[in-house]
């Protein structure tokens, strides 16, 4: 049995230098003659992002993480020699404690259901040989010989493969569309311009499984009678970038691209445009001004891009996980598609999964899969014993659901009916120590930072909402100001031009939803239960454990820790105490290096809201308000 040593190079794993641990295997494998009998392949990204570097042992499917490359040699003497497999590298399951050895029993990946991510972490994205090994191009070859333009347009929509993107509109549809559209010259896009905070799906699929993209990017192509391509992606993503350079030159030379592709009459050829990472080029218009020179900025439709698009023409854009979805439907049919997911929603959603969560990384599973499966069977639930306190779906533009949502399936309908969406896939845990105001404020900054500015309820109409959060971080906001956010984010989400300003109210219309206790607390008691909000919080310390060591006194940046440090009482046993050391709160900036600066044994100093607490309370050193 030839062994072969699957080596993580996602961009994940090349960060804690998964590149020496290929060098090293290889060198190992050279020094003992063993080229012959084992293999060292380079892959994408195999999802779970938080264990690595990873590598996998086919074919058997040993999964050994945390990898480095001082492994190597034991990794090739027990493995590949001795037969005996490195236990201590096995993945420890973190609610049972139980090592596990088969990447196939890893609750990560025996809960998935994976087809668009179905070869990242299994073949070399750098390899057409690889891909062709795994049914590479075979919907193409199937899709030029066998089937006609509008066979294929009709196969996708009975299929029910929506937009994966975020908008989640039926795909079929979209390319009839395009093909129906006046004009012999049209246009192919593929949007990869990913830039929610935590997400990273587009990037590693590109990353990972490059030739899927470009598979599916041709098939829609020749389907909508388009002659050229373009893959939008942000220049962020050297390495996405890289592999579809290596890509789209490989496929080239194999006649994927170009002119008479398989010889069946279709010309069709593309190039990559790397763009400055705007938010707003994710909406169709403005990633089509930003290809044509101009500024990123979307315009009103009608016209929509597969009326008048790129230059004019009619225009047909898709997400990466969308295209690299359509290469298995055209193969195995579109029954089998619509086989997998929920009624309203069919195949499959890939997630993003990160936050206060134990096993962060790129989740696949059908659409209807409820929250809490994805959470805690997948996920592993919450670390160090914390409450689960909220799930923000759909990134900056989506909302944040409660404990009582868990149960809620994920897809298209049942998110929009919570009150927020799926988008293009990103999934943030929080637990009992995030302050709901403050993440409020944190998208909402974000989405108003990326507003391009063209109209006027996002340009203004984010800023005063987030002026109005400010306030209520701060201590200062009134109830009426609870009313003034609902009324400015109903006019945000009914007059914006595009769906960044129009869904840039999410976040904190479901907060308020759902946790509109929280925000009342800091504007009525001045309180942040979380402990987060700095001008609601002080530091104080505990008179019955702190030893008057001064550690604290010394690191305080402004001075606001009071003491002299004497000797102030003897103890019962006869060993002098030293004065206790105070923090005054009005000269406090809240940075905690106190905190930092206290001995773990002593703990002696604690965060506490009110800002300004009762001081009968001031030596108790619990976190009470």
């Amino acid at each position: 049995m030839k062994f072969i040593l699957c080596v993580c190079q996602g961009t994940g794993c090349m960060s804690s230098s998964s590149h020496k641990i290929t060098e090293a295997l290889l060198r190992e494998i050279k020094e003992r003659g063993l080229e012959k009998d084992v293999e060292v392949k380079l892959t994408g990204c195999h999802g779970f992002c938080q264990r690595g570097p990873i590598v996998v042992v086919e074919p058997e499917g040993t999964f050994y993480c945390g990898v480095e490359p001082a492994d190597a040699a034991e990794m090739v003497e027990e493995h590949i020699v001795g037969g005996r497999a490195v236990e201590r590298l096995f993945y420890t399951d973190p609610v049972t404690e139980e090592k596990i050895r088969y990447y196939r029993d890893i609750p990560f990946y025996r809960e998935q259901q994976r087809l668009i991510l179905r070869n990242c972490g299994h073949i070399n994205p750098e390899d057409i040989e690889d891909y062709l090994i795994h049914e590479g191009y075979e919907a193409l070859r199937k899709a030029l010989t066998e089937m006609t333009q509008e066979g294929i347009i009709r196969e996708i929509t009975k299929s029910g493969l929506r937009g994966r993107g975020g908008a989640g509109f039926p795909t079929g549809i979209k390319w009839k569309f395009c093909r129906e559209a006046e004009g012999h010259e049209k246009y192919m896009i593929c949007n990869a311009d990913e830039g929610d905070p935590g997400a990273f799906m587009d990037r590693s699929t590109l990353e990972a499984d490059p030739h899927s993209v470009l598979e599916g990017m041709i098939i829609a192509g020749y389907a909508i009678g388009a002659g050229h391509g373009y893959i939008y992606v942000r220049t962020e993503y050297p390495l996405a970038i890289l592999r579809l350079h290596i890509a789209i030159r490989q496929a080239r030379e194999k006649g994927f691209l170009g002119k008479d592709i398989l010889e069946s009459g279709f010309d069709f050829d593309l190039e990559i445009m790397e763009g400055a990472g705007a938010f707003v080029c994710g909406e169709e218009t403005a990633l089509i001004a930003s290809i044509m020179g101009e500024r990123g900025m979307p315009h009103s439709r009608p016209p929509f891009p597969a009326q008048k698009g790129l230059w004019g023409k009619p225009t047909n854009i898709n997400n990466v996980k969308t295209l690299a979805t359509v290469p298995s439907i055209i193969l195995k049919g579109a029954e089998w598609y619509s086989s997998i997911g929920s009624e309203d929603t069919k195949g499959t959603a890939v997630f993003a999964l990160t936050g206060k969560i134990r096993n962060s990384g790129l989740v696949e599973v059908p659409m209807g899969t409820t929250l809490r499966k994805i959470i805690f069977d997948i996920g592993g639930g919450i670390p160090d014993g914390k409450r689960f306190k909220a799930v923000q779906t759909g990134g900056p533009s989506g909302g944040c659901l409660p404990e009582e949502a868990l149960d809620f399936i994920v897809d298209f309908e049942s998110l929009k009916k919570a009150g927020t969406i799926m988008g293009s896939g990103g999934m943030i845990v929080m637990d009992e120590d995030t302050c709901i105001v403050n993440i409020a404020h944190y998208f909402l900054s974000f989405t108003q930072e990326e507003s391009c500015g063209k109209c006027a309820p996002c340009r203004i109409g984010t800023k005063q909402m987030l002026d109005i959060l400010g306030r209520i971080k701060e201590g200062k906001g009134t109830m009426k100001d609870l009313d003034e956010l609902a009324a400015l984010a109903w006019t945000i989400q009914n007059a914006s031009l595009c769906a960044l300003g129009q869904t840039a109210p999410n976040p904190v219309l479901t907060t308020l939803r759902y946790f509109r206790e929280e925000f009342e607390e800091h504007i009525q008691e001045k309180r942040c239960r979380a402990l987060v909000c700095k001008s609601l919080i002080s530091y104080v310390i505990s008179e019955e454990k702190c030893i008057g060591c001064g550690a604290c006194q010394r690191r305080c940046p402004t001075g606001a820790i009071s003491g002299s440090g004497r000797t102030v009482k003897p103890t019962t046993k006869g060993k002098s105490v030293r004065e206790t050391r105070v923090i005054d709160p009005k000269i406090c900036v809240r940075c905690g290096l106190c905190i930092e600066a206290c001995p773990p044994k002593v703990r002696a100093i604690s965060k506490v809201s009110p800002a300004i607490p009762d001081t009968s309370n001031a030596g108790s050193g619990g976190e009470t308000s």
